[in-house]
C-alpha cells in the first residue's frame, strides 16, 4: 500500500491525523539532522499500523517534508 505523508518538524507532541486513505499527516519532534527525522517517522508509523519498520519504505522525499511511503502490511 502506498502512503503520502506530509511531515511537521520541531513539534511539541507526535501525532498522526489521516487526511483520507492514502494521506497522513504526521507531527514529529525530531529535527531534519541526519535522516532522525525519517527514522522517527519511520518508527511512529509501525508502532501506529502494529507492522514491523522493515515493512516500511520511503519511495520518495527523503529530504522533503512531502514523502510516499510503501507500507507492506
Amino acid at each position: 500500500m502506498r502512503v503520502t505523508v506530509f511531515v511537521k518538524l520541531k513539534a511539541k507532541q507526535e501525532k498522526i491525523e489521516k487526511i483520507s486513505d492514502t494521506e497522513l499527516q504526521v507531527w514529529l519532534r525530531e529535527q531534519p539532522v541526519e535522516g532522525k527525522a525519517n527514522k522517527e517517522l519511520i518508527k511512529l508509523l509501525a508502532k501506529h499500523l502494529k507492522v514491523p519498520q522493515k515493512n516500511i519504505e520511503i519511495i520518495s522525499g527523503k529530504t522533503s517534508k512531502h514523502k510516499i511511503l510503501e507500507i507492506i502490511m
